[in-house]
Parts: structure tokens; C-alpha cells; sequence
């Protein structure tokens, strides 16, 4: 073999390497995303959910902080090694999934859950024969303490899960 030949070879061998790094990188962001996600899809108030499905989100839920954190460094690295002898815009190109991966990185680490649940902050209570929000057909739940009785809108309290307010001089928390 002469020497021609075998600096193609290695050539090739070297660009092999390089498309199997940035495939890696991509995949690695492709399950960094679907970890994050998937939870967020599942949980959701007013949607069917399964056992199964809980179970399984609250798993990725659990393990997609320390993952993704893997999942960051592996990148790094892979990035630091494709960076030499790339041009400039390839590799800007290659700073793009590193960012889309930080990000997910970062929003592992939020309870998202308390975004979509959060609690009512400075609620309202009207008198029911001024109420125009519910309708006939709502469902509530309904405290009555020392003569007094209040209601919370359960289509409310899926979302907040949590209302403050005091009923016949007591203060209370209605949770659902």
C-alpha cells in the first residue's frame, strides 16, 4: 500500500469518525428532549392518564436531572473533539444542539409540575347569586363551617390544586 493510498484511507476513516461523533451528539439531544418532555406530556390535568404512564414519568422525571448532566459532559467533550480542524460555520452548526441540550439540561432541574399547577394566587370569592363563571353543570367542592358555606369550582382546583380562604371565621385549605 503506498502512501497515497493510505493517508485516504485514514481520511476516511477520520470523516467516519467525525459523522459518528455528531450523530452521537444529536442523539444525545434527541433523548436528553424526549426524557424532559414525555412527563410533561403525560401529567396533565383534564387528560386520561394510566398507572403505567405516571409511573413511567415520574421515573424520567426522576432520573432526567443526573442524565441530562451525563448527557452535557459526553457532549462537551464529543464537541471539543470535532472542534479541531472544523470551520467556522460547522462549527457554529455544532454549538446549536449543545445549546438545545444545556437548555433541557436546565429544565430537568425546574418542576415544571408547579408551572402547570400552581397555586391560586390572590383568588377571588364571589357571593353564588352574584357568580356568572360556573355553570349548572360544574362540580364543587363545598365546605360548610359554623353556618357558613363556601364552593370551589373543581375545573379550578385541577389546575391550583390549593385555595386559601376563611369559611364561618375558620381559616381553611381546600385541596384537590
Amino acid at each position: 500500500m503506498d502512501t497515497k493510498s493510505a493517508l485516504t484511507e485514514s481520511s476516511g476513516s477520520a470523516r467516519t469518525k467525525r459523522w459518528l461523533a455528531v450523530l452521537l451528539l444529536l442523539l444525545l439531544v434527541v433523548v436528553a428532549v424526549i426524557l424532559v418532555i414525555t412527563p410533561v406530556i403525560v401529567i396533565q390535568p383534564f387528560k386520561a392518564q394510566t398507572q403505567r404512564g405516571v409511573v413511567i414519568s415520574y421515573a424520567m422525571k426522576s432520573w432526567s436531572p443526573a442524565v441530562t448532566f451525563l448527557f452535557s459532559v459526553i457532549a462537551v467533550l464529543l464537541l471539543a473533539w470535532l472542534w479541531r480542524g472544523m470551520r467556522w460555520w460547522r462549527r457554529a452548526l455544532l454549538i446549536l444542539p449543545l445549546l438545545v441540550l444545556f437548555g433541557f439540561t436546565w429544565l430537568a432541574r425546574q418542576n415544571h409540575f408547579e408551572w402547570m399547577f400552581n397555586p391560586l394566587a390572590n383568588s377571588q370569592y364571589a357571593a353564588i347569586a352574584d357568580d356568572k363563571f360556573l355553570t349548572p353543570n360544574d362540580m364543587v367542592l363545598a365546605v360548610t363551617r359554623n353556618g357558613e358555606s363556601a364552593a370551589y369550582p373543581v375545573r379550578i382546583m385541577a389546575y391550583h390544586h390549593i385555595a386559601q380562604d376563611v369559611v364561618g371565621g375558620t381559616p381553611i385549605t381546600a385541596t384537590y
